[in-house]
C-alpha cells in the first residue's frame, strides 16, 4: 500500500494508459514505457500530434482565466484532471482570484498520487481530489469533497477537458455532461474539449485506432456532434471552434495549421 492510500497493484504498468501517454507526448516525466512506446507510435502516425495535445491544454488555461477573470466564477469542478503539469487550474484562477477552489477529479492512482503531491492551493482558497470515474456523474457530485470545497448555490465552471473522446455511445457521453451541469445553478459554466477527425480524417483516424489498439478506444465528433454538448446553453463567442482559435492571446502561434488540431471546444453559460 503506498503511503497516500492506493494500493500498488491499481497502477497498471502493462497497458498504456490515455493520461501517461499524454503526459508522455507533452515532455512530462510521469509515464512508463508502455506508455512512451504508445506515444512514439501516435505521433509516428501523426506528427502533429504534440502540437494538437498543447493546444487542448492552452485552451484549458484561456477559458479557465476568462471565467475567473470576466466572469468572475470562484469555484470550479475538473472532470478528468489528468497528471498535474503547471500551470494547473487552481493556479491559472488563483493568479486571478486568490480565493478561487478547485474540486479535481480522476480515476486513475498515479494522476491522484501526484495530485495530491502538486496541486496545492493558495491559503485563500482551496483544492481537492476525488477518486471517481467520469461515467458515474451521481458519485462525483455526492463525495464529501465536493460539499466541502464547493458551494452548489453559487455559479461554478464545469471543465471537461480532452477526456469526452474516451467516452463512447454506449456511455451516453452527452447524458453524462447533463447530470453533471444539472445540479450545478444558473450562472455555472461549461467549458469542453471535444476530440474530432474533422481536419485531418486520415491522420487522426490512424492515431485513433492505435489507441484502441493499446486498450484505448475513442469516439471522435463532428462540430455538429459537439455542439449538441452545448444545446440549450448560452455559447459564449467564438462559439464552438477548433480550440486554438477560442479567444487566442498573444501566446497563441498564428500559424499553427487547423489540420494540425484535432479538438473543439467552447465555453457556455447555463441559465
Amino acid at each position: 500500500m503506498a503511503k497516500n492510500g492506493y494500493p500498488a497493484d491499481r497502477i497498471n504498468t502493462q497497458e498504456a494508459h490515455s493520461a501517461r501517454v499524454y503526459d508522455y507526448i507533452l515532455g512530462g516525466k510521469t509515464n512508463y514505457l508502455v506508455d512512451q512506446e504508445a506515444g512514439e507510435s501516435m505521433c509516428g502516425e501523426w506528427p502533429a500530434l504534440p502540437v494538437h495535445m498543447r493546444e487542448n491544454r492552452f485552451f484549458m488555461h484561456r477559458a479557465a482565466q476568462y471565467l475567473a477573470r470576466e466572469q468572475g466564477v470562484r469555484q470550479f469542478l475538473d472532470i478528468g484532471t489528468g497528471i498535474p503539469t503547471e500551470p494547473n487550474l487552481h493556479e491559472v484562477v488563483q493568479r486571478t482570484a486568490p480565493d478561487s477552489r478547485v474540486v479535481y477529479v480522476d480515476n486513475d492512482p498515479i494522476v491522484l498520487t501526484h495530485a495530491q503531491a502538486l496541486l496545492v492551493s493558495t491559503p485563500q482558497g482551496r483544492t481537492a481530489y476525488i477518486d471517481a470515474d467520469m461515467r458515474d456523474p451521481a458519485a462525483i457530485l455526492a463525495a464529501p469533497e465536493v460539499s466541502d470545497t464547493l458551494d452548489l448555490a453559487e455559479p461554478v465552471g464545469l471543465m471537461i477537458i480532452g477526456i469526452v473522446h474516451f467516452l463512447l455511445d454506449e456511455d451516453d457521453a452527452m447524458g453524462i455532461v447533463r447530470r453533471l451541469l444539472d445540479p450545478l445553478p444558473s450562472g455555472s459554466f461549461l467549458a469542453m474539449t471535444i476530440g474530432t477527425a474533422d481536419f485531418a480524417p486520415e491522420e487522426v483516424g490512424r492515431v485513433a485506432r492505435e489507441y484502441e489498439r493499446r486498450g484505448m478506444p475513442m469516439r471522435l465528433r463532428t462540430q455538429q456532434e459537439a455542439e449538441e454538448f452545448f444545446a440549450g446553453l448560452d455559447l459564449m463567442e467564438p462559439g464552438v471552434t477548433q480550440v486554438h482559435r477560442w479567444k487566442p492571446d498573444a501566446t497563441t502561434d498564428p500559424a499553427i495549421d487547423d489540420r494540425d488540431i484535432a479538438m473543439y471546444g467552447g465555453v457556455a453559460r447555463k441559465n
